[in-house]
């Protein structure tokens, strides 16, 4: 269905202190990093489509995070849901809702929500049954 997703980052650097241990923590292959524009990918896998990217805006204004906007990440456990909120949280990141089961989503839902340093809303969700 996606391309790609682009997540707007104010400071490259602490972004990828922030990203990168998250990210691999969901094995999700690193691709790409571009200091110098600033901007980094990771790949989904086996295909190398949708990309996950961050970078400063392309049109170099300052970075705002959206109202309402949220990127959410696959997890394969309630367990990895757990273990990436907290390395999330140790890197940088801001809680939005701890890991838990939300019902009100469906049955198996189970997700836990932060924030990047930049204040971009992150998701990671399980769809399996315990």
């Amino acid at each position: 269905m996606f391309s790609h997703v682009m997540v707007g980052v104010a400071n490259f650097d602490r972004a990828m202190a922030f990203y990168k241990p998250v990210l691999e923590a969901l094995g999700v292959q690193f691709r790409f990093q571009e200091p110098e524009r600033p901007w980094a990918g990771w790949a989904s896998s086996p295909d190398p489509r949708p990309l996950f990217l961050i970078g400063r805006p392309y049109n170099q204004q300052p970075h705002q995070p959206g109202n309402g906007q949220m990127v959410a990440f696959l997890a394969h456990s309630r367990e990895q849901v757990n273990q990436v909120h907290a390395l999330a949280l140790a890197s940088g990141g801001t809680c939005e809702g701890k890991p838990g089961l939300r019902p009100e989503y469906h049955a198996n839902y189970y997700g836990a929500y932060f924030r990047d340093p930049d204040g971009n809303k992150l998701c990671v969700a399980c769809h399996q049954a315990e």
